[in-house]
């Protein structure tokens, strides 16, 4: 091979590098965005292919679009996926095999972070997952003889020559070689494939011409994976509520991605620029006022003048609507001095090299991806795209600083359950199948109880769906667990907040039962009491009683009404008649899980009552607004239904 060629067709540089490498490729490739899925997807193809050959490919979060199932399901998606992602999109070939349990023998994924749900059921992925820390990926993958490296880059040309910027994925790249060269170990391959729209970010994010032995710039190439913006229920916007009375004004800030953390954005924006509605919809949630002495304690009431710094694994869509809406705004200075200047108020705030959001990766919405362009083009100091050693952790020389920038840290992240005990259960299953992974969130469950005014913040919803019924997120205990009790924090649902740090275990165990759903309330109460965990005499107070899902809308609705916590806070990928859809498509979905539910969906069939209005133009964009045959002629009834049902 060519000393540093150049590449425009995939499959030649596919096949060139299969050549040098020989038969048995172990390919590193970052988690998300920065996984180049053509050259991926060529390698892939040449390894199915030839028996003779292997591949052991190491990532994480293969990011694939929805696969809907037929019937209405697929109606409703496919038209839109081909919109939003575009119909050139290009999905990695060994992920949709792999979700299907088809990967040829001599082919191999290790993934530390799953697409959320989407291979609970893929043997192989289940046996082949890594259970790791986000900072402890680096050290294991410097084991694994690595020797070929791929990723997706932005590419310039400069007066010193070409620059790249690993822009999307620094996080592993940087430590994984820099692990490799401490250890005086072999450099992989190392292969930058260019793409015309990833954003330029500099600083550790940049790198010389030579940090990279290959580069590939296909002819064309497809959109960036975008994801599409969610909507938000009224228990995810009592959750963020809750939770943004934690925030305290010149901390720092780390959120996760997802509805929960779409939540709390949008209600920090409310404690910001509508403050007297937001202390109204507290108030509403919580007539007791224990939110209020809550967030007098460790949080605030006030707008957030100083406002927040950013230092956070992912950097999402909410951190941009944070900097748009004045909250993202106090920068910090990798300078002990200056940082030290700055908390004192002695330093000048245009003083150059100040930052005010730090992350590892990056993924979202093109609106993100825009807006992190056109950021780095007017401010480069304002955004620090590094390794997710700088941010995870607070280990090495940088410990000082780290902590001064960090300080009343808030570090929020998303939990599938909880036990009474406070232990927290994120990612796997009580039979051990994987949900997602363990990721960062261990890592800042951590930091959260080293640095000091810091606390570690679980959202969880109260309830969830579960074989055809409703069952209590929080429990007495559970055969997994991602975060230990001894590391007990906050943790939020829609009903309140439970402050466990330093608690005894009844003290924590009340708590918890005080933001439950109250209609799980009088059997954990009584578990708990028949471990001798809780005192005998202990009574549920009445008010704990009223936490039930009628009681929170009728607090909240008055607010939706006023447009105050609106469905899409920022905005949709769906359009008007999707979005009438989307309501009436999860009710069918929801009813059609139980037998119960089953028999209100037929009944409303029979009877679908008087049609709605628009429900023409919803007909058509399903495609059943002159229905064929009896499968589309049933399937259009039971939409009619579910339109009129969810219009009254």
């Amino acid at each position: 091979m060519p000393a540093k060629p150049r590449y425009s067709d995939t499959d030649a540089c596919a096949h060139d590098l299969a050549d040098a490498l020989g038969p048995d490729l172990r390919i590193a490739a970052p988690l998300g965005l920065g996984k180049p899925h053509g050259l991926l997807n060529a390698l892939y193809r040449l390894t199915a292919g030839d028996p003779t050959r292997s591949m052991r490919l190491y990532t994480a979060l293969s990011l694939t679009r929805p696969q809907p199932k037929a019937g209405l399901q697929r109606r409703f998606l496919l038209p839109f996926l081909d919109r939003h992602f575009g119909a050139d999109a290009v999905d990695p070939q060994y992920a949709l095999d792999e979700a299907r349990d088809a990967l040829p023998p001599n082919v191999v994924v290790h993934e530390f972070y799953l697409q959320s749900g989407a291979l609970l059921h893929s043997g192989s992925a289940q046996r082949n997952y890594i259970s790791q820390n986000y900072t402890h990926v680096a050290r294991d993958l410097a084991l694994q003889d690595i020797n070929l490296l791929v990723q997706l880059v932005a590419r310039r040309e400069t007066a010193e020559g070409v620059r790249y910027s690993l822009s999307c994925n620094p996080d592993l790249t940087l430590d994984f070689l820099r692990q490799l060269q401490l250890a005086g170990a072999r450099r992989p391959l190392c292969v930058a494939v260019v793409h015309p729209d990833l954003p330029w970010l500099g600083g550790d994010a940049e790198v010389p011409a030579d940090y990279f032995d290959v580069e590939l710039q296909p002819e064309s190439s497809p959109r960036l994976f975008a994801l599409p913006r969610l909507p938000i229920d009224l228990a995810e916007y009592a959750i963020g509520l809750h939770a943004s009375s934690l925030v305290r004004d010149g901390g720092c800030l780390q959120i996760g991605i997802g509805a929960l953390s779409d939540a709390l954005v949008k209600a920090l924006l409310l404690r910001q620029q509508q403050n007297t509605a937001w202390r109204c919809m507290l108030v509403a949630l919580d007539p007791a006022g224990s939110t209020h002495a809550q967030a007098g304690a460790l949080g605030g009431l006030a707008p957030l003048g100083t406002g927040l710094y950013g230092a956070s694994e992912m950097v999402m869509d909410g951190f941009m609507h944070l900097q748009r809406g004045g909250i993202l705004k106090r920068r910090s200075w990798d300078n002990l001095a200056l940082e030290r200047a700055s908390l004192s108020g002695r330093l000048n705030p245009g003083t150059p090299g100040g930052h005010y959001l730090r992350g590892a990766f990056f993924l979202g919405s093109r609106d993100l991806y825009e807006w992190l362009a056109a950021t780095e083009a007017s401010d480069p100091d304002a955004i620090d795209m590094c390794a997710v050693s700088n941010v995870n952790q607070l280990y090495g020389d940088q410990q000082a600083l780290a902590t001064l920038q960090r300080r009343d840290a808030r570090f929020f992240n998303t939990c599938m359950m909880a036990t009474l005990l406070g232990a927290a259960v994120s990612d796997t299953l009580e039979d051990g199948a994987v949900v997602s992974g363990v990721g960062g969130q261990y890592n800042f469950v951590a930091m959260a109880h080293e640095l000091p005014g810091a606390r570690s913040v679980l959202l969880l919803r109260a309830t969830r769906r579960h074989r055809g019924g409703i069952e209590s997120t929080i429990r007495w205990s559970y055969g997994q667990t991602t975060i230990p009790r001894h590391l007990r924090d906050i943790v939020v649902t829609e009903y309140g907040v439970a402050d466990l740090r330093g608690k005894s275990d009844s003290e924590c165990i009340e708590a918890m039962l005080s933001i439950c759903d109250a209609r799980f309330l009088d059997a954990l109460c009584a578990e708990a009491k028949s471990r001798g965990k809780l005192a005998a005499d202990f009574a549920i107070p009445d008010a704990w009683r009223r936490h039930q899902p009628d009681a929170l809308h009728e607090s909240l609705m008055p607010f939706r009404r006023k447009g105050q916590l609106p469905v899409f806070p920022f905005g949709s990928d769906f359009d008007e008649v999707e979005q009438r859809l989307l309501p009436a498509l999860e009710w069918l979905q929801s009813r059609s899980s139980r037998w119960r539910g089953r028999w209100q969906v037929l009944r409303a069939a029979v009877r679908p009552g008087e049609a709605m209005e628009d429900e023409g133009a919803a007909l058509a964009r399903m495609g059943l607004d002159a229905p064929k045959g009896l499968p589309e002629r049933i399937q259009r009834r039971l939409l009619q239904a579910a339109l009129r049902r969810r219009s009254t």
